[in-house]
């Protein structure tokens, strides 16, 4: 009686993994790249409110100047100032590697005490 061989059995069950794995390595490179865009957008935000409220009208070209990389390019700021305070939300979109996900938005918020009311400081 002829024993039947295994031979390539390994190769094929491998062949089979492989999607799997490069699935689960672009996850976690996606995640990476989400959490990379969540503390860009913290640190923009952060940036521009404190440079708005020591000198005003500067705040979003050191908030665009606080980001690194392609996502500076679609950094949005939306401003709510008042004597005691100035609010800034930025929001940046970082696109997906991964086929059929949406793009995410990260979003944040910073408040800082407003150093310069009036304006007057140069």
């Amino acid at each position: 009686m002829k024993r039947c061989s295994d031979r390539g059995q390994v190769a094929l069950e491998y062949i089979g993994f492989v999607p799997i794995l490069l699935f689960v390595a672009l996850c976690g490179i996606q995640l990476g790249w989400v959490a990379y865009a969540e503390e860009q957008a913290g640190t923009a935000a952060r940036t521009a409110a404190r440079a708005e409220a020591r000198h005003k009208g500067r705040g979003e070209a050191a908030g665009t100047a606080a980001i690194s990389g392609g996502l500076a390019s679609t950094a949005t700021f939306a401003w709510s100032n008042s004597d005691d305070a100035i609010s800034v939300t930025v929001t940046l979109t970082a696109n997906s590697i991964i086929p059929g996900l949406g793009a995410h938005s990260a979003t944040a918020t910073a408040v800082m005490p407003n150093d310069d009311p009036n304006g007057d400081r140069p």
